[in-house]
């Protein structure tokens, strides 16, 4: 997935913090409590004196940040001070970084984490022939198949490392044919730009890239699983919402964004055909959005998608975009939606990926790798007939007992 980018070239003002000391008007200096250096916390005072007077009523707030800090069984929240914007928050550590047979085909970032090649692709369109076409048919297939392995083992109770895990195994073990090592799937988001699991796990407020940790999924909770695989140099991308256990069926604001975003993404493929528009899916997307009074994230868009993860084109999801280019045959592309139940505004937690709702909304998002023929559209991650999940009718109101 693929956001847009706004650079501001002005020169930062900078101002000087305020001592921590009960009504001390002074600047802060250097100095910090020692304590809350271990807690990863900022707390600045004047002077040794300041620091000294205020240490009675200052110490009592590391009782806060602790108790914040300590979850249970041993995992932590690892940002304490960050002022959340919904109910989710990460459990810490991570699991260790889950590794690849040593003769696997890997994308160029899985040593260095740097996409190298496509940084080299900014503004160039790829076509695919007939064998790129068939490649990129294979992965979708494949893609879809890790997909649908993950999202059998939702349930409450189990965790979003244990989908992580359950993605990695199943990468590394899709069309394993000895003794041609090449033919193992790489999880195309381990180490992209240092990112540090095999798939992305979003759950009710989380926008997109969520890291899978040790949080338990609940009752009552939604989750974006996003899968995209590597395999015989290509890559495909695929992801969807689920509900997770009965009590996400039954509340209608989460039926309703999940299945918005779920028809939004339909409404949008119906469109795809030779000499349609880039600009044209963020019209019909927008527009059911709106009917159902979902409010589309404009952050986030679709891309290009073939040798490289992210190569162009960028696909806004919303009306009014200045998105240039038509479709033609041969071009592959995701379109992936997000939507929100309220204003459609994200930020980050500090760890620089997990992106969330600003007022703690839930969202949902659906995603397929699309190719475009010479008729039409072929959908290369499409759903079979046995895929989990799948569209959920509106709960209906209780009416008494």
């Amino acid at each position: 997935m693929s956001s847009t980018t706004t650079v501001n070239n002005s020169p930062l003002a900078v101002t000087k913090a305020k001592c921590q000391g009960v009504d001390c008007e002074e600047d802060a200096g250097a100095l910090q409590c020692p304590t809350c250096l271990k807690l990863g916390k900022d707390s600045f005072f004047c002077s040794q004196d300041c620091f000294k007077r205020n240490w009675a009523q200052h110490k009592a707030t590391h009782k806060t940040v602790r108790d914040n800090l300590k979850i249970e069984n041993g995992f932590y929240n690892p940002f304490p001070t960050y002022p959340y914007t919904g109910t989710v928050r990460p459990m810490y550590p991570l699991s260790p970084k889950r590794t690849v047979p040593p003769s696997i085909k890997c994308p160029d970032w899985a040593g260095t984490g740097i996409p190298e090649g496509e940084r080299r692709y900014r503004t160039k369109w790829f076509f695919l022939d007939t064998k790129g076409q068939d490649a990129m048919r294979k992965v979708g297939i494949l893609s879809r198949e890790v997909l649908d392995i993950i999202a059998v083992e939702i349930r409450p109770g189990i965790t979003t490392d244990y989908l992580d895990e359950v993605c990695h195994m199943a990468c590394i073990e899709r069309n394993v044919k000895p003794p041609f090592a090449h033919d193992i799937a790489y999880p195309s988001p381990l180490n992209y730009n240092r990112f540090p699991k095999s798939l992305c796990t979003s759950p009710n407020e989380v926008v997109c890239h969520g890291i899978p940790d040790h949080r338990i999924l609940l009752d009552g909770d939604i989750v974006n699983l996003d899968v995209s695989l590597y395999y015989g140099g290509y890559h495909a991308d695929v992801n969807e919402t689920y509900y997770v256990g009965d009590r996400a069926k039954a509340d209608p604001d989460s039926v309703r964004i999940v299945e918005t975003a779920r028809e939004c993404l339909d409404e949008a493929i119906k469109l795809v055909k030779p000499g349609t528009p880039i600009r044209e899916f963020g019209k019909a997307i927008e527009k059911h959005a709106k009917s159902k009074n979902c409010s589309v994230i404009p952050t986030w868009g679709g891309h290009g998608i073939n040798k490289e993860f992210h190569p162009p084109p960028w696909i806004p999801h919303y009306a009014g975009s200045k998105a240039a280019g038509v479709c033609k045959p041969g071009l592959t592309f995701t379109i992936e939606p997000i939507l929100t139940l309220g204003v459609p505004r994200d930020q980050y937690w500090p760890d620089e990926w997990t992106n969330v709702t600003m007022d703690g909304k839930r969202t949902a998002q659906f995603e397929h790798t699309l190719l475009v023929t010479e008729n039409g559209v072929e959908i290369l991650t499409h759903r079979n007939e046995n895929s989990p999940g799948g569209p959920v009718l509106m709960p209906t109101a209780r009416t008494g007992d």
